[in-house]
């Protein structure tokens, strides 16, 4: 049984701001106990206990990311070792896989969207190796919101793509008055529409579209 004056010295304490765990220490009395005598004593942290709270915090982030980083180097091992350099092949069959899920199946027009400047640019890159196509032939429209800078974006678009300023289309803003406020900048660059121009050659025109769906029929079965 505890007394009452060891009772008193843990309501005290409490009301003191110290935490269940440095009264259970302490006083020697279990945490258990002191939730039934607490239960409606008002409790406001101290310093001492807002420091080892922020230091325990500090701790647990600190390993988060000790933990975070070890697993971005495994996963990094990982794919160096399974993908190796890739080959010509590797590269047409990876840029058929972009296509099947980013590139447009209907209308016997070749284009591909993404937010990723990455695919765009690799998307760039397997249609000039695999099917000859140059600059000229690649118009972009980029696609943004009410809160992206136009001028900032266009610039971001034309270093990561290497490509000129006549090769962009006017840019689309999405006005929609129902969009969710919490989705505010989650695309900082908008999302950037690729297209295929022939020039008048009929190689880069429908011919294109129909044999990048027959490799991806091909693929697929």
């Amino acid at each position: 049984m505890y007394t009452k004056a060891i009772k008193d010295k843990a309501i005290k304490l409490r009301r003191e701001g110290f935490s269940y765990s440095y009264i259970s220490s302490e006083l020697s009395i279990a945490k258990s106990t002191l939730s039934l005598w607490l239960k409606d004593v008002s409790f406001i942290p101290n310093e001492l206990i807002v420091s080892k709270i922020n230091d325990s915090n500090r701790k647990l982030i600190q390993a988060k990311r000790t933990d975070k980083v070890a697993s971005l180097m495994q996963a990094s091992d990982f794919a160096e070792r399974s993908i190796g350099k890739l080959s010509e092949r590797d590269l047409f069959i990876l840029g058929i896989g972009v296509y099947i899920g980013e590139g447009s199946k209907i209308g016997n027009f070749i284009r591909i969207a993404n937010s990723d400047p990455r695919i765009i640019k690799f998307s760039i890159s397997w249609l000039k190796k695999s099917f000859g196509l140059g600059n000229s032939n690649f118009k972009v429209r980029i696609h943004m919101y009410p809160d992206n800078d136009e001028g900032e974006i266009l610039k971001f678009w034309m270093k990561e793509l290497n490509l000129k300023k006549d090769a962009f289309y006017p840019s689309s803003f999405d006005r929609r008055t129902n969009k969710k406020f919490k989705n505010k900048g989650m695309l900082p660059y908008g999302t950037a529409h690729l297209s295929v121009v022939s020039n008048g050659d009929k190689s880069f025109g429908v011919l294109l579209h129909r044999k990048i769906l027959a490799s991806i029929d091909f693929v697929l079965k």
